[in-house]
């Protein structure tokens, strides 16, 4: 339940709903881990996830099958690393190819083919999709592309709600994954100050994964059991938002940083991590977020303080930042991909 599979079916859904025939073809997910437009079909190549390197001739093979049967003319990669299945298995169809990238380009998530993947979706797809204009940048500066580089934000995946979290508890509410790039470890850390400072308030890190047993221990051996929580992931995010009071992104590093702006459509004032990209682009420091260096315990908890403790502070900040996300809507963004895919039908792309 990661935000490009989020995303994945938020922009077929839209793109369904705009008449666009439109398929998902998930490598091993034998169903979508979100609602799908009932005009959306939703195919596997695998039953369950194979060895790539054992079978990459058969996942080449699958996706050719489907591109094929479908009569797919446009191919959208939901993952740079996908330029080395794909583009190899639409040889000689005319498909046209939109690789979107979904880390920021200084990562490559523990896999070095991941670069080499850039570099082939650079020089053979038709375009490249990326979520912040400083990606866009570096994509641009390092790899010289062929392709033509669109950056394209996440829209967010609901409707703007009617009106603002109410704020009227006392919880600082995280979400994401529970990996080490999340960097709740930090932000347990910070929380142990928080805590003493603010005894009544409490922390809910909302999401699931494999950092989840060294993320309780943490919290036990800070003694932070009584005011932190690791309910899961909840199926409805929404709910979570409604219940806090403040947000906050600790994260080592994020390729766009979605839950931002959905905490930001809720109202809510946000203590985040400077990252590279997303944060970087998306707050602007004591204008619509209070920001603070990656890594660092005790700025993030200073920063939390002054949110808890300064009502007027978080009010301002609440109000410019669900602003702010009005822009991130689904029907503005829409625009954006329905003008680069039929640019693409129509034989033009141009992302200047």
């Amino acid at each position: 339940m990661a935000g490009a599979e989020r995303m994945t079916a938020t922009i077929a859904n839209m793109l369904a709903e705009q008449g666009y025939p439109v398929s998902i073809l998930s490598l091993w997910d034998p169903a979508s881990c979100f609602a799908l437009h009932p005009a959306v079909t939703h195919e596997t190549v695998f039953a369950q996830r194979p060895s790539f390197k054992r079978a990459y001739a058969a996942t080449v093979a699958g996706i050719r099958r489907h591109v094929r049967t479908h009569n797919i003319d446009v191919l959208v990669q939901v993952d740079t690393m996908l330029a080395l299945f794909a583009l190899p298995a639409t040889l000689g169809l005319g498909t046209r190819h939109i690789a979107w990238e979904h880390c920021h380009f200084g990562e490559d998530l523990g896999k070095p083919a991941r670069r080499f993947a850039r570099r082939l979706a650079a020089r053979y797809c038709k375009a490249i999709v990326v979520l912040t204009e400083r990606d866009r940048t570096r994509w641009m500066e390092a790899l010289r592309p062929r392709s033509a580089v669109f950056c394209i934000p996440n829209p967010l995946p609901f409707a703007m709600p009617a009106q603002p979290a109410p704020r009227t508890g006392k919880t600082v509410l995280a979400v994401g994954r529970l990996v080490a790039a999340k960097g709740f470890d930090v932000l347990l850390r910070a929380w142990s100050t928080v805590s003493r400072l603010e005894p009544e308030w409490q922390l809910m890190i909302a999401g699931e994964g494999g950092e989840r047993a060294a993320l309780e221990a943490l919290r036990d051996e800070l003694g932070l059991r009584d005011s932190v929580s690791l309910p899961g992931a909840f199926p409805n995010v929404s709910i979570a938002y409604e219940q806090a009071s403040v947000f906050c992104l600790s994260s080592r590093y994020e390729g766009f940083g979605l839950v931002l702006i959905e905490a930001m459509a809720f109202g809510l004032p946000i203590v985040s991590t400077d990252c590279e990209t997303g944060p970087r682009e998306l707050l602007v420091d004591g204008q619509d977020a209070l920001v603070v260096p990656e890594g660092e315990a005790e700025a993030l908890a200073r920063a939390l303080v002054r949110v808890i403790r300064h009502s007027d502070v978080a009010t301002e900040l609440g109000e410019a930042a669900r602003q702010k996300a009005r822009g991130y809507s689904q029907e503005r963004l829409a625009e954006n991909w329905r003008a680069l895919i039929g640019g693409m039908k129509c034989g033009h792309v141009d992302a200047t």
